[in-house]
């Protein structure tokens, strides 16, 4: 039997392997615009504090280059288009989802994705075992604030007393520190251990089925 009451999970990285897709719709948007494409691992790096983040990253002098909303509006387009090539759950993911739910406890999904890709794909993989996926919005601030778990907490009429944040990064670390609950961090995402320890992880697992 899990222990906590309430899991509100991140999604990339987490719950969804959604690396190729995101770097496939990176170098899309990138070549679009007569800009140098990024590897694997430069987009992994890149990752975890929403999108136009990531692309702030991947577009040479970022924010500040002429192009940046035209190659960003690129992104997006492509990424909608493209979100379910290759995204899959991790192993082991389903079955936790359903031993979650058959045990009677609140689930919800937070991400720093934008809000409509964080629906689609939680609704599209998981259906009615995530009945509450909170995305980035205009009217509330992404992690690491606490914001989008507050929602979350709302939405599924829980408090973050016997909550727990399931994530995959340092933001995910911050995130569920400022919300006031426990992180567990998960070793099979974007980011690796010695990373996750630097820190402040303090509660790590190899599978989901180790979740507390």
């Amino acid at each position: 039997m899990h222990k906590y009451k309430t899991y509100v999970f991140d999604l990339d990285g987490t719950l969804l392997s959604t690396l190729t897709d995101l770097a496939a719709s990176c170098n899309y948007a990138l070549r679009h615009n007569g800009m140098p494409e990024r590897t694997i691992d430069e987009v992994r790096m890149f990752v975890g504090n929403g999108v136009k983040k990531l692309m702030e990253r991947a577009i040479p002098d970022g924010l500040a280059n002429p192009l940046f909303e035209q190659t960003f509006a690129d992104f997006r387009q492509h990424y909608m288009r493209h979100n379910l090539d290759t995204t899959a759950p991790y192993p082991g993911i389903m079955d936790m989802l359903e031993q979650l739910k058959a045990e009677g406890k609140n689930i919800a999904v937070v991400s720093n994705k934008f809000y409509a890709a964080t629906r689609e794909l939680c609704r599209h993989f998981f259906g009615d075992l995530v009945p509450v996926a909170i995305g980035e919005r205009e009217d509330i601030r992404k992690k690491p604030a606490p914001d989008t778990v507050i929602e979350a907490l709302r939405e599924l009429g829980a408090s973050n007393d016997g909550a727990v944040y399931i994530g995959d990064s340092d933001v995910d670390i911050m995130t569920a520190r400022n919300s006031g609950m426990p992180c567990v961090s998960v070793l099979w995402g974007f980011r690796d251990k010695q990373f996750l320890l630097e820190h402040g992880a303090t509660t790590l697992i190899q599978t989901p089925a180790e979740l507390p």
